[in-house]
């Protein structure tokens, strides 16, 4: 595929992601305290967008060592088929 097919097929799909966190039981672990207080960031259209807001929301919380946040990519879940461009 070249440069040009995969910017076209960038520009069809959507590769939607969500930045969420949240504090958690343990530091080696990944449950959540209360996941009713998760705190929903926001779904992005890409990965460096996604990235950008979980790189912010997880240096404001640096003072936390328990508070994690986490890209999900949900272009995967929604088509296991999709591959990043």
């Amino acid at each position: 595929m070249n440069k040009a097919t995969k910017a076209t097929a960038k520009k069809e799909k959507q590769l939607l992601h969500l930045v969420f966190g949240g504090e958690l039981e343990t530091l080696d672990g990944v449950a959540f305290r209360d996941p009713s207080k998760l705190d929903i960031v926001g779904i992005f259209p890409d990965n460096d967008s996604a990235l950008a807001a979980w790189k912010a929301k997880a240096h404001s919380t640096v003072d936390n060592a328990h508070m994690r946040y986490f890209v999900v990519h949900l272009y995967r879940l929604l088509d296991p088929d999709v591959e990043e461009l």
